[in-house]
């Protein structure tokens, strides 16, 4: 049987999906369209507004179920990969079984590596609920069991993120953001096989800019989920019409921390962006990053297109409800 390309493409919907092809490893290509070093693996999360060419092998004369499930486990579809269009009329793909919905731990809560409270209860909290609304997250001395204090760790810390417009639609700030393009995205943490990690992408030719950047600023994705409020910095687009300034030309370190305990698929219209994942002169070339809950992903920017560009969560009820800034892009004063 001869190989098979597959692209998958993420369309403007409201979820991600997990996709595997049980009995059948996948390797990438590309991402975002962009081409990277080959890399093997069994399952692998796709945001919103992400794409991922992968190439299959078969090696049986059977069918293959394309499996493509809800991260909040409410449902998947399938396609087939069938051995050929003659002897492949009719036949499906297995359905499997729909895998348990993941609860979140306090790393999505944005404490970084402190399992505290993890192996006393608090790691299977249900956010999907609106558990979190119920929690003093500015209280202190609230003993979270196992002798932990929450008073160290204040969920509305403003001096942690003294940029952001504390109010009601901020609901926590990530004390403790972390590093996550090395982990296990979101309802995958315990699976048993191979699953696609950012820091397992790698440029498949040099990064053109080895520029350090110039400068550095911070984007905190901000929300308070409860009441369905999001943003950026607190605010919300149509309370500030601000754009993010850039220089043509200039190199910048862009840092996305994620406030809330949802991952957030962050696109930016007109550029490619080199995303920092430890593997400096290879940083993957992408357009969308899926921020997860708690963490700081960072991503450098080589800002070479002149104009006024949408950057937005591409979940886009997320959008509309305000998680969105125009970059502009504009020549230094006095530069021809």
């Amino acid at each position: 049987m001869t190989s098979k390309v597959i692209a998958i493409i993420s369309t403007a919907a409201v979820t991600f999906f997990d996709v595997r092809i049980p009995g059948l490893p996948m390797t990438v290509v590309h991402a975002d369209g962009q081409p990277v070093q080959p890399v093997e693996t069994d399952e692998f999360q796709i945001g919103i507004a992400e794409t991922y060419d992968v190439i299959v092998r078969p090696s049986g004369d059977m069918a293959y179920g394309l499996i493509a499930e809800s991260i909040d486990r409410s449902g998947l579809v399938r396609a087939t990969l069938a051995p050929t269009i003659g002897k492949g009329m009719g036949v499906a793909g297995a359905i499997p079984a729909l895998r348990e919905r993941p609860l979140l731990t306090m790393r999505d809560m944005g404490m970084g590596d402190m399992a505290m409270g993890e192996k006393d209860g608090m790691a299977g909290m249900d956010m999907s609920g609106g558990d979190m609304a119920g929690m003093d997250h500015g209280a202190k001395g609230h003993d979270m069991g196992g002798g932990h204090d929450m008073g160290a760790m204040n969920m509305r810390d403003p001096s942690v993120a003294p940029q952001v417009k504390m109010g009601p639609g901020v609901q926590t700030i990530s004390p403790a953001p972390a590093d996550r393009t090395g982990d296990k995205p979101t309802g995958l943490e315990k699976v048993d096989h191979r699953v696609l990690t950012y820091k397992a992408l790698k440029s498949l030719e040099p990064n053109k800019d080895r520029r350090k950047p110039s400068r550095e600023i911070d984007v905190h994705l901000t929300a308070n989920m409860e009441r369905y409020m999001w943003s950026f910095d607190g605010e919300a687009f149509s309370a500030s019409t601000e754009p993010i300034p850039f220089r043509l030309g200039e190199r910048v370190r862009v840092n996305l921390i994620n406030d809330t305990m949802m991952p957030h698929p962050i696109h930016l219209h007109g550029h490619f962006f080199e995303l920092v994942t430890g593997n400096p002169g290879h940083h993957p070339l992408k357009h969308t990053v899926n921020v997860l809950p708690g963490a700081k992903m960072a991503f450098d920017l080589t800002a070479d297109a002149y104009g006024d560009w949408a950057f937005h969560c591409h979940m886009l009820l997320h959008m509309h409800a305000g998680m969105f800034r125009v970059v502009t892009v504009r020549k230094a004063e006095g530069s021809a």
